[in-house]
């Protein structure tokens, strides 16, 4: 009985112990490629920008996990289909390996960096919710959510009103993508200003 309740009380041990040695590593591991988020935020969207914003998004991605893979084949820390690296690579040829680190990061922010630009003089407030919105659903079933949104006489430019519209849009999985651009500003305000998650 005594050799069970050691046995029992050094399980539950050794399960809090690696329940914690997760949480100390899952925090340290955060701040692993911050250089790299500034650096290719800086390279393309300017020295202005909040570079927090894509580590944001690949906390929602992969949670920073390099080898996270989704269930259709994206894979790394920016979660990136390989044909879209693909086309990435053929405009940055720099930017060699999808399962390196500093690649997958810079072939995501370029790829934001794209759609930011297709939809900031198209929308009234920040393009952020709109060009995150594509990374995760495509850029065109967001032009189809703006499509039902004028059928409303709702301004299509304005976020909430494509949030308002989402559920009617036919061929889009809206919850996934509006939790994943809710889940980004969330995890950007548990960031201070050097990046780090302190909430």
């Amino acid at each position: 009985m005594k050799r069970v309740m050691l046995k029992s009380l050094l399980s539950v041990t050794v399960l809090l112990l690696l329940g914690c040695g997760s949480r100390l590593f899952a925090t340290a591991v955060t701040d692993r490629y911050d250089d790299t988020f500034r650096k290719y935020s800086q390279r393309f969207f300017g020295p202005g920008y909040d570079w927090r914003i894509f580590k944001a998004q690949a906390m929602a991605e992969s949670n920073i996990d390099m080898n996270a893979k989704s269930w259709v084949g994206a894979r790394g820390i920016m979660q990136l289909m390989p044909s879209t690296f693909a086309e990435i690579r053929t405009r940055n040829p720099e930017i060699i390996a999808i399962n390196k680190p500093g690649w997958n990061i810079a072939a995501g922010i370029y790829y934001d960096r794209q759609l930011w630009k297709l939809w900031k003089d198209q929308v009234e407030e920040a393009a952020e919710p709109f060009m995150l919105g594509s990374y995760n659903a495509g850029r065109g079933t967001l032009l189809r959510a703006q499509d039902v949104a004028r059928l409303r006489v709702l301004d299509p430019a304005i976020w909430i009103n494509i949030r308002a519209v989402a559920p009617d849009v036919p061929r889009w999985r809206h919850a996934e993508t509006l939790a994943y651009v809710e889940r980004i500003e969330a995890n950007l305000e548990r960031m201070d200003e050097e990046g780090r998650v302190v909430k």
